[in-house]
């Protein structure tokens, strides 16, 4: 009889236990499922399809989460300057960065072939190399042993040259100083057409036009018109070349930190959002374009038989610096191939 009343004491605490287990386990869930994560977005630049994205991104993180990611928007540099944004991504302060993948060349240098020249010859070329699944592969994994999650890639424009004085002809690029990159993919061609190539911040352009330091820069006209560039030059010449594509990275650790159906959402908007952007970025561009007008600014196009010669000398310049760094032309042909394919 002692024994029986042994064994079912035994039983009684062992239930217990289990009680109070499965009420902590409980408890651990739904303290998991009521945690709310912060996500500071980063960007170097305000109303561009950049922009457009991450203010999409950031409500579709609130509402398919319940509330659970409190995503917060940072455009203009507010964080830093844009190596200062990289590095906050890398290492935790900034949660999630929208960047040109150029500028991620000190954490992989195969970041840069999205800048080499001749890749894409429209917005919708651009939009389906980004999509193509070689290409994700490729870029969105650049970067995951820096402290890097890629989540999503899209071209945000073509790019154009403003300059202080116009650049009607390829003879007028001889002997100016002009921003580009900081890739040799923009530098090398540049430096081609005999002009000088500076890798700039965006931030600093304007104030460096103004001073004389250069004489104009690379970038796109969704740049150009909203962040009112017309204080300091009239003049864009179109070229399209190169296309600009925006990296959307953020912090793996704190990617890592979250639980798994969290995780799954940040990718997951993330890649209906780079879906989803394209008629935005076209809508923009078109938009910039005609502000750009008329705001007293000059749309330049080089005569076609100068822009087949530009073109060319883009692409023999491009080949020389993939050769020259074999890891990097691995990626190139890479993209290249995805190019030949979207067209």
């Amino acid at each position: 009889m002692k024994f029986i009343k042994q064994r079912f004491a035994a039983r009684a605490v062992a239930a217990g236990c289990g009680i109070v287990l499965t009420s902590a386990l409980s408890l651990g869930a739904a303290s998991a499922q009521s945690k709310t994560y912060t996500m500071k977005i980063s960007l170097p630049t305000l109303n561009d399809p950049s922009y457009f994205f991450a203010k999409a991104y950031a409500a579709a993180l609130e509402k398919d989460s319940g509330g659970r990611i409190k995503a917060q928007i940072f455009p203009l540099s507010q964080l830093g300057s844009i190596p200062r944004q990289i590095e906050g991504t890398q290492f935790g302060s900034i949660q999630c960065a929208l960047i040109p993948p150029e500028f991620f060349v000190g954490v992989d240098e195969r970041f840069e072939v999205m800048s080499a020249p001749g890749l894409v010859a429209s917005l919708d070329q651009g939009q389906r190399v980004a999509a193509d699944p070689a290409v994700k592969k490729l870029m969105l994994g650049l970067g995951a042993n820096k402290g890097l999650h890629g989540v999503a890639m899209f071209m945000n424009s073509p790019s154009s040259i403003i300059a202080k004085t116009p650049i009607r002809h390829l003879a007028d690029f001889k002997g100016k100083k002009l921003r580009v990159l900081a890739s040799p993919f923009q530098m090398q061609p540049i430096a081609k057409l005999g002009a000088t190539p500076v890798a700039m911040t965006l931030a600093d352009v304007v104030p460096a036009m103004q001073q004389g330091t250069i004489d104009g820069a690379v970038g796109g006209i969704v740049v150009w018109t909203p962040m009112h560039f017309n204080d300091a030059a009239k003049y864009v010449t179109e070229t399209g070349q190169p296309a600009v594509f925006v990296m959307v990275e953020v912090n793996k650790a704190w990617y890592d930190s979250l639980p798994a159906d969290l995780r799954k959402i940040v990718d997951s908007d993330a890649a209906a959002g780079q879906k989803a952007i394209a008629p935005t970025v076209s809508e923009v561009v078109d938009k910039a374009r005609k502000g750009w007008i008329a705001g007293g600014g000059e749309l330049i196009s080089l005569p076609p038989d100068e822009q087949a010669e530009l073109m060319k000398t883009f692409s023999a310049a491009v080949a020389d610096v993939a050769k020259s760094k074999p890891s990097v032309n691995d990626a190139y042909k890479i993209v290249k191939d995805a190019a030949q394919r979207a067209q």
